[in-house]
């Protein structure tokens, strides 16, 4: 079956992600067969170089041999049994090494980002109850944050798009100014304009600290917001802030953990460790569906009592799958073998050099980079600028999709120079006809 009959079915029965149904008739979705490496390939055997990693998830390949190795071993043992009353040893190996990597002791599990979202918001909230102080029920993000699609992740994001409709059932949270660096005054440094937006967090919590339990952000860089980058000096702060007011700090890094910071986890590079941790995307290497929230002793002690009223009574029927658990542990097996945070970055600065001339380009503005992710905006972008940009690179074999009118890379681990030449290539040469 070639791709024009997979594109018929597909819109005669699948209801996709993120998209306006009817645009798809003029913008139609890529049908692909199988993976390779970076590459996806379609039901004609085109080539595409997936250059955001499928909704930045993949982190060593399609088809990776070494993850897939793992989730066959773990086939012939156990695909699936509920952890409500059972254990298994991928959960609690996976468990005990992301506590070693995090320095944060207890994992709680669901199977995607979202759902990580609404478990610390919850364990926070719950927290403070079981701590006789139950006016604490308000949350604190920024601006142009993005935590998730639920009805709880919903409340914290702050992007009109998605949360706008759906305003009369969302949960009221309060939104500071972002850090985000393309916001400074001109002449005005990364790390003036963090401290400078800092100040905003700092007035709502010496005023709000009561009825405050937890402040969630995105460590780094906030991706739907167009991969907004910032100065770590803010979550350093932000941490001693938290700490002051007695107010939780929940570091979302469903998008930028597991190395896409150029650190395993983002908060590393502000020298601090939240008291919640969210993780999903590429803690599969994009396998199989699974989040995580990683917490102290403290709050998990909070918790721990007789009465099951004061227990977290939250579950998911795949929690902590095995299989996906497997394939968790096949990608911190790869990052320890193949030394890759430190191979990261020679690539990065490999793939920078090959940026200049983009970021060069009198179309581009704010040409900006943290470990593997790159992004800029493009001046005076027309009207649907995303969807033609992502369909004249499709015809150049590449795989991308700007946010707004903003192109960004955040390409598999396993990309060599060949490939990153065509990222930078094909992205030229479009720029040349804007």
């Amino acid at each position: 079956m070639d791709n024009a009959d997979w594109l018929n079915r597909t819109r005669a029965s699948v209801w996709h992600p993120c998209t306006q149904m009817k645009h798809l008739e003029q913008t139609p979705p890529l049908p692909v067969a199988r993976g390779e490496g970076p590459w996806l390939i379609d039901h004609d055997g085109r080539r595409y170089l997936d250059a955001i990693s499928s909704w930045w998830v993949n982190l060593f390949g399609h088809a990776n041999p070494r993850i897939n190795a793992a989730i066959v071993d773990q086939l012939g043992r156990i695909a699936h049994v509920m952890l409500a009353g059972c254990t298994h040893a991928p959960v609690v190996e996976l468990s005990e090494r992301l506590a070693r990597l995090s320095g944060l002791s207890h994992a709680f599990y669901a199977s995607d980002g979202a759902s990580a979202t609404e478990i610390a918001l919850k364990m926070s909230f719950h927290f403070w109850r079981n701590r006789g102080r139950p006016h604490k029920t308000g949350f604190v993000s920024l601006q142009n944050g993005y935590h998730g699609e639920t009805l709880g992740a919903l409340s914290v994001t702050d992007v009109a798009l998605f949360k706008d409709t759906y305003a009369p059932l969302l949960r009221q949270s309060h939104q500071v100014i972002s850090p985000d660096w393309r916001l400074a005054d001109e002449g005005e440094s990364a790390e003036t304009y963090a401290w400078r937006a800092i100040a905003q967090m700092e007035d709502f919590l010496a005023e709000c600290a009561d009825t405050t339990a937890a402040v969630i952000v995105e460590p780094l860089v906030q991706g739907a917001a167009g991969m907004a980058m910032y100065h770590p000096i803010y979550l350093t702060r932000l941490r001693e802030l938290c700490d002051k007011h007695e107010v939780h700090l929940i570091a979302d890094e469903i998008a930028v953990g597991f190395g896409r910071t150029g650190t395993l986890f983002a908060c590393e590079q502000a020298g601090i460790r939240p008291d919640f941790l969210c993780l999903s995307k590429g803690i599969t290497g994009g396998y199989l569906p699974l989040s995580c929230v990683l917490t102290r002793d403290d709050i998990y002690a909070a918790f721990y009592a007789d009465s099951s009223a004061r227990g977290f009574l939250h579950s998911h029927s795949y929690t902590g799958n095995p299989l996906a658990c497997r394939a968790a542990l096949a990608v911190l097996d790869i990052f320890e073998a193949d030394h890759v945070l430190v191979r990261n970055r020679s690539k990065a600065a490999r793939f920078s050099e090959l940026l200049a001339p983009i970021a060069a380009h009198p179309c581009v503005s704010h040409f900006r980079n943290t470990g593997m992710i790159w992004a800029f905006d493009v001046k005076h972008a027309a009207p649907g600028f995303s969807a033609r940009f992502h369909q004249q690179a499709l015809a150049q074999g590449l795989f991308i999709r700007p946010i707004g009118n903003t192109v960004y890379f955040m390409p598999p681990y396993v990309i060599e120079e060949a490939e990153m030449r065509l990222m930078a290539d094909v992205t030229l040469n479009l720029l040349q006809t804007l």
